[in-house]
């Protein structure tokens, strides 16, 4: 069978022709000045007076490794001689070379680790994301009084939500350009995750959060894209993979502050009984904070060149250029190389004049509707695209690997937490005081009642007074002339009971929490319906603290992944990483503990987290330029598609069985290891 990634090429729309910046010559396609030094990107300025450079020997020339110059002027000149070739080089490609060769000339410096930290803030933003309802849950639910499919709905939105901004902010980006995108998402986040923070109803709150979620939902696809087009090949799959380290400090950044906010309960305030604003509302806007200052950053930072030029804006390109080069050598104390780059000949599509020539017509909303339909028309054809002949393969394959590696990574995220709960709930339960044939008479109650048990009692002129109940169940009991006043409870119910002459003022027990039960002359005064929040702390640190040992177990794989990204290459780290997570699930069947689950949580996690780099930085580097967030997105959106798969499916085995997660888990990260093993080796691919 033929190898369907030989010779791979990809292609601009038919008949398109290519327009040059400025003047000079050279089949290049772009000039350099005649006396253009060779430009090595960490190279330092001169600190000693009178020093001659031309005397400075290379500390590796006695051992025979060629000088890093040396080695550039190799690589141009081994694509100099595929372009004079002629037709086995398209004119795309012929561009991406020239890209490739500024890039090169510009370094890597000031400019890229500025842009690094303002793109790795709008990634923490998306990490942060991931953990804001799981940490607001248990407050959430008594504040909005949620039912425990309310609970999961709101979980089940927020991913939905991130899947449709990924698909819609990843097509937009290809043709709208990723910085407006990108700013335009998580100005969409911050305006609706502060509106969700002060959103009193659930329907409300849900509807808030879902918009958030669309907003960012569109930093992944949009935040690789835009970064990879600043870097050149040797650079890229090491600093792409720095770039991910920041999902994991927002969810060391999500543990902290839930943890230090959330079980505050005096940091809140209220107006009325109407309008409650909770510590865990305060947690809701802290975490807008890095898309927040993300979005500042932004203003800063220009479009990506590369983007430009693909869209004929040649001018802006040449000048960001300019910008990127000035700003990494005068860093770096060479204010003096001068960007000597003259023309760039970039392609000027069909598609933009149809949308020129539609924009000078009619009136502004008929210009407006007529941009709008042709932009979803070129979305859509983008997205269509990823399935031609050219692309067919690698989004099969690269479909596979994201849906098994975001099937089995979610499931397994919220199988280990369930399991913890579950745990916990089962030591709870072995721990409940059973009361059997009780007889209580003429008796005051002024201590909290607590995992217990009452069956077959008899409670005669009894005074329940200003006390809580949790997880108290009362069966085939006789309550008469009792009163229960100011009571607060928990999972509280009286079932099969006999109730008479019986007073309840002021408490919570309402008519739900009575189950076949027979009343006889009893009353109830100012009950106190809807939910409540309790002032003690009943938010278990051990959610804040799984999370933030999740994250944090997170940092050797990271740093690995980016030390070797470029020595191993990407496809073995993927294909590996995930068959080594494959292998760890077995230790699931030891998890007998919660100390045991949450090491291997950590251990899963560690592991897996190479594979995500892996599977990013191939992402980028399979498709080109016109297609990259285009297809990004869907494959982001496909990866939240399987998280919510992933999560309901494993959630539903929670305290029944360990082996069917385990082995869907164990399937799935198997089948997308030896797929990825298939994919080409893209160390050495210019950008297309």
């Amino acid at each position: 069978m033929a190898d369907p990634w030989q010779n791979t090429t990809y292609h601009q729309g038919g008949g398109d022709s290519y327009g040059s910046y400025g003047e000079g010559g050279g089949h290049d396609g772009y000039g350099y000045q005649a006396d253009y030094p060779l430009q090595e990107e960490d190279a330092a300025s001169d600190v000693t007076e009178g020093h001659d450079e031309e005397d400075q020997m290379y500390e590796g020339e006695y051992q025979g490794i060629p000088h890093p110059d040396e080695v550039k002027a190799a690589q141009r000149a081994a694509r100099a001689k595929a372009r004079a070739a002629g037709s086995a080089v398209s004119e795309l490609e012929e561009l991406s070379e020239q890209y490739e060769d500024i890039m090169e000339d510009c370094g890597h410096g000031k400019f890229q680790w500025t842009l690094f930290v303002v793109l790795g803030l709008a990634l923490m933003a998306d990490g942060v994301e991931c953990f804001v309802v799981a940490f607001v849950l248990p407050s959430a639910e008594k504040d909005l009084c949620l039912s425990n499919a309310e609970k999961g709905m709101l979980g089940l939105t927020v991913f939905l939500g991130m899947m449709v901004g990924a698909f819609l902010w990843g097509g937009l980006a290809d043709k709208v350009g990723r910085r407006r995108c990108l700013v335009v998402a998580l100005a969409i986040n911050c305006v609706f995750v502060f509106l969700s923070s002060f959103a009193q109803g659930y329907g409300f709150f849900l509807f808030f959060r879902l918009l958030s979620g669309v907003g960012i939902g569109g930093t992944v696809p949009i935040v690789y894209s835009y970064f990879s087009e600043f870097l050149q090949m040797d650079k890229r799959g090491e600093h792409l993979s720095w770039l991910c380290m920041f999902w994991m400090i927002g969810g060391i950044y999500a543990s902290f502050t839930a943890w230090g906010i959330i079980p505050r309960y005096g940091w809140g305030f209220s107006m009325g009984t109407e309008f409650q604003f909770h510590s865990w509302r305060v947690f809701v806007l802290v975490a807008a904070l890095p898309a927040i200052a993300s979005l500042v950053g932004l203003t800063f930072m220009p479009e990506s060149p590369r983007f430009l030029l693909e869209n004929a804006k040649h001018d802006e390109a040449w000048m960001i250029l300019k910008q990127v080069h000035d700003t990494n050598w005068r860093a770096k104390g060479q204010p003096e190389k001068v960007f000597t780059v003259t023309h760039i000949k970039a392609p000027k599509t069909a598609e933009d004049e149809f949308i020129e020539i539609q924009s000078a017509t009619g009136t502004a909303v008929q210009r407006w509707a007529v941009r709008s339909l042709t932009l979803c028309k070129l979305v859509l054809r983008n997205v269509a695209s990823l399935l031609s002949a050219e692309l067919r393969f690698a989004t099969l394959f690269m479909a596979i690997i994201w849906f098994c590696m975001a099937f089995s990574y979610y499931g397994l995220s919220v199988w280990f937490p369930d399991m913890i709960k579950h745990l916990q709930y089962e030591e709870y339960e072995s721990k409940v005081k059973v009361f059997h044939k009780e007889r209580v008479e003429n008796f005051h109650f002024n201590f909290s009642l607590e995992n217990q048990i009452h069956k077959e009692g008899e409670y005669i002129h009894d005074k329940f007074i200003s006390i809580e109940m949790k997880s108290v169940k009362f069966e085939s009991s006789l309550f008469e002339d009792c009163r229960f006043e100011d009571i607060r409870s928990t999972d509280t119910v009286f079932e099969n009971c006999t109730i008479r002459s019986t007073v309840f003022y002021n408490t919570d027990l309402w008519e739900e929490k009575f189950i076949d039960c027979k009343m006889e002359n009893t009353t109830f005064e100012h009950n106190k319906y809807g939910c409540h929040l309790d002032t003690v702390e009943e938010n278990d640190v051990l959610i804040y603290l799984v999370s933030f040992l999740g994250s944090l177990a997170v940092l050797p794989g990271n740093i690995i992944s980016a030390l070797f990204m470029e020595k191993i290459g990407r496809v073995k780290i993927i294909g590996g990483s995930m068959l080594i997570s494959a292998g760890c699930t077995f230790f699931l069947f030891l998890s007998f503990s919660q100390s045991a689950i949450i090491a291997m949580q950590c251990l899963f996690c560690g592991v897996s987290v190479a594979a995500w780099n892996g599977i990013e930085v191939v992402t980028v580097e399979l498709y080109p330029t016109s297609k990259r967030a285009t297809a990004f997105g869907v494959l982001n959106a496909l990866c939240k598609l399987a998280a919510v798969l992933g999560s309901s499916i494993f959630a539903s085995f929670v305290g029944i069985t360990k082996v069917v997660p385990i082995l869907l888990s164990f399937t799935a990260l198997v089948c997308g290891g030896l797929v990825a093993l298939k994919l080409p080796d893209t160390r050495e691919r210019i950008l297309q």
